[in-house]
């Protein structure tokens, strides 16, 4: 039992030391299981990982998405987000929670996306971040802001850069603590309508760079699978996503060679036809 009960409080302090106050913490089913190899996607929920991509979206939709880190009942990462193209662009609304009652992030976000051409779409974000640690530790909050682009070399080939929190937004008074800035760069090349590779690297300005990579294979109309892996550290991904004519369901799961698996879900609902808004 007290074995049991070290091993937990390990796992958990070592989660919480891989983040840092303030992190962009990746969301989305389809992007856990292909590394969280992102940038470049436009989709759903391009909203957390790069806002540009949104301009993919042409249904008002809404989606919800659960991650249980290593299976423990404290690492949950609950997200939801609302997204609602319009002909003078598209806007969204995101909100995420990890951690539980002795400790808990939160983010919500307020976005917007436009395409220029066919090519070009740009994306802004503006964040409100909030760190509650119980005990008498007391709560924290920080504005920060998010900026993407995303660029259509050809019909195949596309690059995507991001970055989150430029303007080093203060989460704490104590020890001049700080909110990190990740910069994002990638591509994706689909060889067909059926497979698409995404390589992308992560560079939060303190550390060393994360680099992920992932496949998506498209065997039928309705059916995705994928796998993916990142570094720094090392995680393997798999997962598969299924397409209905209102709601899409994505599965994935990520697999630390010493902590084990983490399982995410994520779902979306598409209210309106496509390009009814438009």
């Amino acid at each position: 039992m007290i074995k049991r009960y070290l091993t937990s409080l390990l796992l958990t302090c070592m989660t919480y030391a891989s983040f840092a106050t303030g992190e962009n913490i990746p969301v989305g089913g389809r992007a856990a299981g292909m590394g969280n190899a992102s940038v470049t996607f436009c989709d759903f929920w391009a909203i957390h990982h790069n806002q540009a991509g949104l301009t993919g979206v042409k249904a008002f939709s809404a989606g919800i998405y659960y991650e249980n880190r290593f299976g423990l009942k404290n690492l949950g990462l609950k997200s939801g987000a609302i997204v609602y193209p319009t002909k003078s662009g598209v806007f969204g609304l995101s909100m995420t929670s990890f951690g539980y009652s002795m400790y808990n992030e939160s983010k919500i976000g307020l976005a917007y996306a436009k395409a220029f051409g066919d090519r070009f779409s740009a994306g802004v974000q503006l964040d409100y971040l909030s760190t509650h640690i119980a005990e008498n530790y007391g709560n924290s909050s920080a504005i920060a802001a998010e900026v993407g682009l995303i660029y259509k070399l050809n019909k195949n080939l596309s690059i995507g850069a991001h970055v989150y929190n430029p303007t080093k937004a203060k989460t704490a008074s104590y020890n001049d603590e700080r909110a990190p800035t990740i910069v994002k760069l990638g591509l994706a090349y689909s060889f067909s309508e059926k497979v698409t590779i995404s390589v992308e690297s992560d560079k939060d300005i303190q550390y060393d760079p994360e680099i992920k990579a992932g496949i998506e294979y498209h065997p039928v109309k309705k059916l995705y699978f994928r796998t993916g892996i990142s570094t720094n550290p090392v995680l393997n991904s798999f997962g598969f996503g299924l397409e209905f004519k209102n709601i899409t369901f994505d599965f994935a799961t990520s697999y630390h060679q010493t902590l084990g698996f983490t399982p995410q879900f994520s779902m979306i609902f598409h209210i309106t036809n496509p390009k009814e808004n438009l």
